[in-house]
């Protein structure tokens, strides 16, 4: 059986030569399947309708091994966990079950991101060592989400799909994907982040990378002083020291103000599962990263000069 594997995952594992540029501490792994996805989201190279290359995700490239290889090379990475990326397509859950059949022997945590299943199915993937689903939510705007996410599943499926995850695993344990700069206001961003937070899962944020040959190619990512400003909000509310109403918005929904606390590095980290830092996943090397594999990376001087209003109202 085949499996794509991140560039940065196979040079870790022994797969690839290459120079590292940041350890990955998790294995990204996703599904192989000879098509392109059912699905038809505008700023993903998996979409039915992509003309960008099927080795693509954001920006990564995932090179196609056999899984008896990437069995056999795993320990050389020292991964702390694995996450199995999927895209939508016939007898997915099945090749997905062969794949976790395979892993068990490796005797370490898995996250799977994938579209909604039924719940027999989450239950079925626990007695494989899967601790946390990724949920892709991707769109923070409902208003948004329809024209963007060219799904079989709505809007409201995947709030619906959200909650079973925290029936089957637990709270903490669904991981929201919510891409920044895919034309939502912050208050709806932030909006949505707070309501993940409700209802007991847990966000992981990404910054819109155009790639050439999706419908998007042509869109711009986002500003990195607005990725900031999402971010240090985002952790304000997830460590329950703000909720949506502390934040400040003009009329267009922009974020103006936020509660006075002092800066903490861990709010630019990448954020999701456990040992999850996705090294260079939005950004070529080179360019300061939207999301730091380590909090060492952090230049919070830098952090503070980008995070500035003009508005007096902002309290840092």
């Amino acid at each position: 059986m085949k499996v794509r594997v991140s560039y940065g995952t196979a040079i870790a594992m022994g797969l690839i030569k290459a120079k590292l540029l940041a350890r990955p501490t998790t294995a990204y792994l996703m599904t192989y399947h000879e098509g392109k996805c059912l699905n038809d989201c505008k700023f993903c190279p998996q979409a039915r309708s992509s003309r960008a290359s099927a080795d693509k995700l954001s920006r990564v490239t995932w090179p196609v091994f056999d899984l008896s290889q990437i069995v056999e090379k795993f320990p050389q990475g020292g991964f702390k966990r694995i996450c199995l990326q999927t895209i939508d397509y016939p007898g997915l859950t099945d090749d997905i079950f062969t794949v976790l059949e395979a892993l068990q022997k490796l005797e370490v945590p898995i996250s799977i991101s994938i579209t909604p299943v039924e719940r027999d199915i989450l239950e079925k993937f626990k007695r494989f060592n899967v601790d946390y689903i990724g949920i892709g939510l991707d769109v923070a705007s409902e208003r948004l989400y329809k024209e963007i996410k060219i799904s079989r599943y709505s809007w409201r499926d995947m709030w619906d799909f959200l909650d079973n995850v925290v029936k089957v695993f637990g709270r903490g344990r669904g991981v929201a994907h919510i891409i920044v700069g895919l034309g939502e206001t912050d208050r709806e961003v932030l909006s949505t982040i707070f309501e993940v937070y409700r209802r007991g899962g847990i966000v992981s944020l990404f910054a819109f990378t155009p790639i050439k040959g999706t419908s998007l190619e042509n869109y711009k990512p986002p500003s990195v002083k607005r990725y900031r400003r999402i971010q240090w909000a985002h952790y304000l509310i997830k460590t329950g020291r703000a909720t949506l109403g502390d934040f400040e918005f003009d009329e267009e929904g922009n974020l103006v103000g936020f509660p006075r606390d002092g800066i903490n590095p861990m709010a630019f980290v990448t954020q999701g599962c456990p040992w999850c830092n996705r090294p260079y996943y939005n950004e070529r090397p080179g360019k300061e990263p939207y999301n730091f594999p380590s909090a060492d990376m952090v230049d919070i001087g830098n952090i503070k000069r980008e995070l500035l209003f003009s508005s007096e109202s902002l309290a840092l």
